[in-house]
């Protein structure tokens, strides 16, 4: 069994226990280094990405009693960082107007900030200009695609909006296909391929 998968049980069996202060605990420690990860891979920021996990882990903290069961907890936790992330680009928070008040999620979300190294230094220029040409979006799908190695369903639940729910699979798989046709004549047009 996967380090994660005996994470996840444990998330579960505290919830089930209704122990939601220490099963939001343990999820903020098992999945927060992964998810800053996502979120430095997607915004490209370290502030944004530090603001957006703190974010994520306020409300984490607050909607852990939400989490129903229909998807793996990791799942769960991937869509709220996506959809942190999607409200950082809509409004950014030099706009909010205040900061959140430090209480127990942000101070766990800072303390897991600073035992986080950073894994993998920033992309080459040329990199950076190919992911620039690219929608919030489409990088989202890279990340959790490639670097994530989410499943095809899973991404679909990360990816859904309350609004218009989740994209198909299929769907997904198209539009992968097209970026990566997209990419590849991006590279070739900078001269990163040979």
């Amino acid at each position: 069994m996967t380090a994660m998968r005996v994470e996840e049980d444990h998330i579960r069996a505290l919830l089930a226990q209704h122990d939601l202060r220490d099963a939001a605990t343990e999820a903020i420690r098992a999945l927060g280094p992964e998810t800053l990860r996502y979120l430095r891979a997607v915004l490209r920021d370290e502030a944004d990405a530090q603001d957006a996990f703190s974010e994520w882990a306020e409300r984490l903290w607050r909607g852990i009693a939400t989490f129903e069961g229909r998807s793996s907890f990791r799942t769960w936790a991937l869509r709220l960082a996506t959809n942190v992330t999607r409200n950082l680009r809509v409004q950014p928070w030099r706009r909010r107007g205040r900061r959140f008040e430090s209480g127990e999620a942000s101070a766990l979300a800072a303390h897991v900030t600073a035992d986080t190294a950073v894994r993998v230094e920033r992309q080459r220029t040329a990199l950076d200009h190919l992911r620039d040409a690219l929608s919030v979006e489409e990088q989202m799908l890279l990340v959790l695609r490639i670097d994530r190695e989410l499943s095809w369903a899973e991404i679909a639940d990360v990816l859904a909006f309350e609004a218009r729910g989740a994209p198909s699979p299929a769907t997904l798989m198209k539009r992968f296909e097209r970026l990566k046709g997209r990419l590849a004549k991006l590279a070739s047009e900078e001269g990163l391929l040979s």
